[in-house]
């Protein structure tokens, strides 16, 4: 196995070096500059709707802004949350204590240049309709970082139709496999795809199916880019990694982990991906009723894949193609054009581009990604559970509708079916490290996160620094970065790692 190692790789150069959206920030979507220079917004309040203060408020605005968080807690929506205004940074980073949930309504970005950091978005089924837990397409510039995605009824993470785009060290966990979508049980990890789309070390755990799903979307299917790397997918069952009609896929030094609910006997225990393509039926193509995905019809994709890791399976980590993607379908298969052959015509020797991510091998990447992927900063109890049990190659929840359930540990219908016996909610309480309380007695926040100006950045930072904790302006100013960052940016930075 030629594997890739431990190296910092650049399948392009970046005229100008353009100031990335921060420090770590990887792949296409590395320079997106969100709110920078912008307004500040600060959300001081749990509850959903339109005025000052809350969330909802804030993400409606229009200009360059950035979001910041004086409160910690769960966020239930009262209605989906459609972002389309984009210059937009959410630092969820700047929440106290065990920082911020986005519960019962979908969070969908359609909006440009937009940064989103150290979030959790668990949807669940109370709010009706068919949520994914976070959803992104018909965009450009945006990258996702440190977010944590679970309970959705469709995909967790639905990220694909958009143009340089990054998702990188989150978690997608726990799609709800019957928690009532119109076409029966899904449990549907994620779609990624898109022009220049990157997703790189990413922990996907307890997911019936899509895990992921390479998937194109009608706005950019005659473009689709996309490169997926130092994933950890873990406790696949139905059809785990598949799809990428048309699209141009490198596929490298992923870890896979097969789990208790995945099928050992079967195909899809050892599967890479199953590559597919736009048939006949699919696009109405020998019809006249129309169909959007027609200019695909038959249309192969090139793939590079190398360097994967399937535990538990040596001969496939050795050889990726030919039991982990090739003999995942039959001859005949995909209106007739599916053979061995085929795959001298899509198989790439080299990858396709790739922007500039570190790649780390894949043993490297399973480590580094169960540590620190996900709502890291202070990680709660459903994400030290899911990596606790990717790393012990176990899961301790069942569905509670579905009625082969118990063959399919890990895999659970409802939110409730992942509670300790003692919880009031599968939502758990977000601690604020007292902030609520120090408000509530002295009619302040407490001193260490106290911004008087409003500019974002806490007084004492401000004071310690020779900035003014009364000047507004200084928040936007670039007198700490010598590499031109302005100083609210220095302070987002400085509250999490690379």
């Amino acid at each position: 196995m030629p594997a890739l190692t431990s190296l910092l790789l650049s399948g392009t150069v970046l005229a100008g070096n353009p100031l990335i959206a921060f420090p770590g920030a990887e792949g296409f979507g590395r320079n997106a500059s969100g709110g920078r220079g912008g307004k500040v917004y600060h959300v001081t309040t749990l509850e959903d709707g339109d005025h000052p203060g809350t969330l909802r408020h804030a993400v409606m605005q229009k200009g360059p802004r950035t979001v910041v968080f004086d409160v910690a807690g769960t966020i239930f929506l009262d209605s989906p949350l459609r972002i389309t205004s984009g210059d937009l940074t959410l630092a969820g980073q700047t929440a106290p204590g065990e920082g911020i949930c986005i519960a019962r309504h979908q969070v969908s970005l359609r909006a440009d240049n937009t940064i989103v950091r150290y979030l959790r978005f668990r949807v669940g089924n109370e709010g009706g309709g068919e949520p994914d837990g976070l959803g992104c397409n018909e965009a450009r510039d945006v990258i996702i970082d440190h977010c944590s995605i679970s309970w959705s009824v469709d995909e967790t993470c639905a990220v694909y139709g958009c143009e340089n785009v990054t998702v990188q060290w989150c978690i997608s966990s726990e799609s709800l496999r019957n928690a009532g979508h119109h076409k029966g049980p899904h449990g549907y990890g994620a779609i990624w795809g898109g022009d220049h789309a990157s997703f790189h070390h990413n922990l996907l755990a307890h997911h019936e199916s899509r895990a992921p799903r390479l998937g194109p979307h009608v706005s950019t299917q005659e473009r689709e880019h996309v490169d997926m790397r130092n994933n950890v997918i873990y406790n696949w069952a139905g059809s785990g990694c598949y799809g990428g009609e048309g699209m141009n896929v490198n596929i490298v030094n992923n870890y896979y982990k097969p789990g208790p609910a995945t099928p050992r006997g079967s195909k899809v225990g050892h599967r890479i991906t199953a590559i597919g393509v736009r048939t006949t039926g699919y696009t109405h193509h020998d019809s006249h009723k129309p169909n959007a995905w027609d200019p695909m019809w038959h249309r192969w994709g090139r793939f590079f894949i190398d360097g994967n890791v399937m535990e538990g399976h040596p001969d496939i980590t050795a050889d990726n193609w030919t039991l982990g993607v090739i003999r995942q379908a039959e001859t005949g298969d995909y209106d007739g054009m599916y053979s061995p052959e085929l795959f001298s015509e899509i198989r790439l020797s080299a990858p396709i581009e790739f922007g500039h991510v570190t790649t780390h091998t894949p043993r490297q990447a399973y480590e580094l990604v169960l540590a620190g992927a996900g709502c890291s900063l202070r990680r709660d109890s459903l994400d030290r559970r899911i990596v606790e049990e990717t790393r012990m190659g176990t899961a301790s929840r069942y569905g509670s509708v579905s009625e082969d359930a118990r063959q399919k540990p890990g895999l659970i219908d409802l939110p409730s079916d992942a509670m300790e016996p003692d919880w009031q909610s599968p939502w758990v309480h977000l601690s604020d490290d007292g902030v609520a309380d120090y408000l509530r007695t002295h009619g302040t926040l407490p001193e260490h996160i106290r911004d008087t100006d409003g500019d974002g950045i806490p007084d004492l930072w401000e004071i310690t620094r020779a900035l003014d904790p009364l000047d507004p302006a200084d928040g936007n100013a670039v007198t700490l970065s010598p590499s031109g960052y302005t100083n609210l940016e220095v302070y987002l930075n400085s509250l999490v790692s690379e």
